[in-house]
């Protein structure tokens, strides 16, 4: 199975994330917000848009990862 990966426009703002502590031990709902952020492991970087939904998730794990500017 191939897995397509999602664009991003090259004129969009961009956010890059870095996932820096573990979810092992944290509630239900933030290993979900990590997971729909797309992340798959620790230490783990993503380029992604810079929209309110996506800062509001980073809001709420702003303890487990890390904005890169």
């Amino acid at each position: 199975m191939v897995r397509k990966m999602k664009t991003i426009d090259p004129t969009s703002p961009v956010i890059t994330v870095k996932w820096v502590r573990s979810t092992i031990g944290r509630p239900e709902i933030q290993k979900k917000i990590i997971k729909a952020m797309g992340f798959r492991r620790l230490h783990q970087t993503l380029v992604l848009p810079n929209r309110p939904e996506i800062r509001g998730m980073i809001t709420q794990v702003r303890h487990l990862v890390e904005v890169l500017e």
